[in-house]
């Protein structure tokens, strides 16, 4: 991958946020957005000045200027969004970090990113890392507090009012997908939205204003919590000593707690059921494996009284061979050992049957649409009965698969992922990576399109296609006609591809000689989905075959070149090296090929002589 232009003019970008985890900021926005060009305007979020217009250079003060006035998220070129055919343009570039300039034509980008992920891995598989210490939870992990002074509006969020050990009453969220947006005091524009998680505690109401630094929620930070929705009498189902839980006893209190643990008998679902004084069956909580169950057997309970905690992982044992294996996994777009089962589309989660160990989950959007999952018991299921999830919601615990991801929610969302996932590991090990690195070869990884209907175009349906090739064969055919009757012409044939100009021309002359016309219709262009590559696929798959042979499979790839009587254009660096040609990057661009570099004075000199060398062979000449 080269810098091959200045600027591609791409509309596109990627919309950039400072990096969280809850609401820890792992990588704060100045961090992410300096060295990069900005794609719209910035402006200040209360006062609407400009701070930035589109296409400005964000250098490290305007980054850290930006972050001050509380912008949430710029969007920023990328080498992601770059339309540059072969390599990249500098503009979605931005700095090349080995300079501390602005990226410059012939920059080999690829290169630089390479080693700079490789580099760093050699580090990190020498010595495996285990990360002991105290799992620590600070405070601001556990609570959300205003940013900006404004007015609180709610979004889907359901409260239940429960009195606390003090006696004083509490606003405890039972929605899952509630979110809280902050107006500016007039309710015009929203300032930033939050997801509030379920069983947090919250402090404001609807409508109310609130001044910065005001607390809105807090939660557990140690526990994942189950709330009973409604009052009534708990009813334990398949909870039975020994077989789905066991007591813990406290060494020190001699308080027993009762765990759930996972049980061989799969028909025992351990549940927990609150019935109404009339006996009807109000709500049902399936229990996951490792929950602790706070309430007894029969007992009353109250809305918004905590009736399980579920512990959250905290400060897991890191080892870097959860690291490199790991990147890996990653950037050969390989599925995790247990993937997580998602959903499709927007709706609200129905329980099925039990089959065969099996608990089916089912999603019903509002336009009637359902979609069926099975999801072993034992995994974790991250929702509850009549719970509104969103398309590419996980449903059980484990991992997204990035093709999951990229049939669900598209191309951009894999990228992100993909990026923050490889920066995740790196993170861990406390080594500091600039995204556009990995962004590189994210880039090299979804290169291709699989083409989905091939039209009228020359494309195979099925056939993984550059993207580029793939829009420049839909633009050539965009305004091109398909002649479906030739009529009384000679020159044109059925089924013959052709301009208007070609068509009017002939059907003016046979309209003169009174024959019979020809008949056609519009070109059908190709249709294609975006494919995720990893990167051993990828890079078999390049143009070049002498890249491809010297990477592996190099049998397979000759003899499939020499079938297809593949000529190599040698575009890329790999290939020249292989050849002795020069590499097309630095001075070595075929664009400078013909330039002569000289000093002003030897350069008029040149000229002088060169004239007096005309004049003497013009007088030669008449002679």
């Amino acid at each position: 991958v080269v810098i091959i232009e200045e600027d591609c003019d791409t509309l596109r970008g990627i919309e950039t946020k400072a990096l969280k985890d809850n609401e820890k900021v792992i990588d704060p926005l100045h961090n992410r957005i300096r060295g990069r060009y900005t794609l719209h305007d910035i402006y200040h979020p209360v006062s609407d000045e400009l701070i930035l217009e589109a296409g400005g250079y964000i250098n490290d003060e305007i980054a850290s200027h930006i972050e001050e006035e509380g912008i949430e998220s710029v969007t920023i070129r990328s080498v992601l969004t770059c339309e540059t055919k072969r390599g990249v343009c500098a503009k979605c570039y931005g700095k090349n970090l080995a300079t501390g300039r602005i990226a410059e034509m012939g920059d080999a980008v690829g290169i630089i990113a390479a080693q700079s992920i490789g580099e760093p891995g050699t580090q990190l598989t020498l010595r495996t890392f285990h990360v002991g210490g105290i799992a620590s939870v600070t405070k601001a992990e556990s609570e959300i507090t205003s940013k900006f002074d404004g007015k609180v509006e709610f979004d889907g969020i359901r409260t239940t009012s429960y009195q606390d050990e003090d006696g004083s009453t509490i606003e405890v969220v039972i929605s899952r997908t509630g979110e809280l947006r902050l107006m500016n005091p007039e309710g015009t524009k929203m300032y930033v939205s939050h997801h509030i998680p379920y069983g947090s505690t919250l402090f404001v109401k609807d409508g109310q204003k609130v001044a910065k630094g005001h607390l809105l929620c807090e939660w557990d930070p140690f526990n994942a919590v189950i709330i009973s929705e409604f009052s009534g009498i708990a009813q334990f189902e398949s909870i039975e000593e020994g077989v789905t839980f066991r007591l813990e006893r406290d060494d020190q209190t001699g308080y027993a707690e009762k765990v759930v643990i996972e049980t061989k008998n799969k028909k025992k679902i351990p549940t927990i059921r609150i019935i109404s004084p009339d006996g009807e069956e109000l709500r049902r909580y399936n229990l996951p494996v490792g929950s602790y169950i706070s309430i007894e057997d029969g007992q009353e309970v109250v809305a918004g009284q905590k009736i399980v905690k579920i512990p959250r992982k905290l400060g897991k044992i890191q080892d870097i061979t959860g690291g490199l294996p790991r990147v890996t996994e990653l950037f050969e777009a390989r599925n995790p050992s247990n993937p997580a089962v998602v959903s499709e589309i927007d709706g609200e989660v129905l329980f099925g049957k039990i089959k065969r160990g099996n608990q089916e989950v089912i999603v019903k959007a509002k336009d009637g649409q359902v979609r069926k999952y099975l999801v072993p018991l034992s995994k974790h299921l991250l929702v509850q009965e009549g719970d509104f999830v969103r398309a590419g919601t996980a449903l059980s615990d484990g991992t997204v698969t990035p093709k999951d991801i990229l049939a669900i929610k598209g191309p951009f969302a894999v990228q992100s992922y993909l990026v923050n996932g490889v920066q995740e590991v790196y993170r861990s090990q406390g080594i500091a990576i600039n995204d556009k690195h990995i962004e590189v070869i994210v880039r090299q990884m979804m290169r291709r399109v699989t083409i989905e209907d091939s039209g009228d175009t020359t494309f195979l349906e099925g056939e993984a296609v550059e993207k580029w090739h793939f829009v420049e064969q839909n633009d050539w055919i965009y305004d091109k006609k398909i002649v479906t009757d030739p009529g009384d012409s000679s020159k044109l044939k059925a089924g013959q591809l052709v301009t208007l100009r070609q068509i009017r021309e002939e059907n003016s002359f046979l309209k003169r000689n009174d024959r019979k016309l020809v008949q056609f219709r519009d070109a059908v262009p190709a249709t294609s989905s975006p494919m995720l590559q990893g990167i051993t696929r990828s890079s078999l798959g390049t143009e070049s075959w002498i890249s491809a042979a010297s990477f592996q499979e190099t049998t397979k790839v000759l003899s499939s070149a020499a079938i297809q009587a593949k000529p190599d254009e040698l575009y890329g660096l790999k290939e020249n090296v292989i050849v002795g040609k020069r590499i097309p990057a630095g001075t070595g661009l075929r664009k400078f090929k013909n330039l002569f570099v000289t000093s002003v004075e030897s350069h008029n000199a040149y000229k002088e002589r060169k004239a007096l060398m005309e004049e003497y062979e013009d007088y030669d000449d008449s002679y």
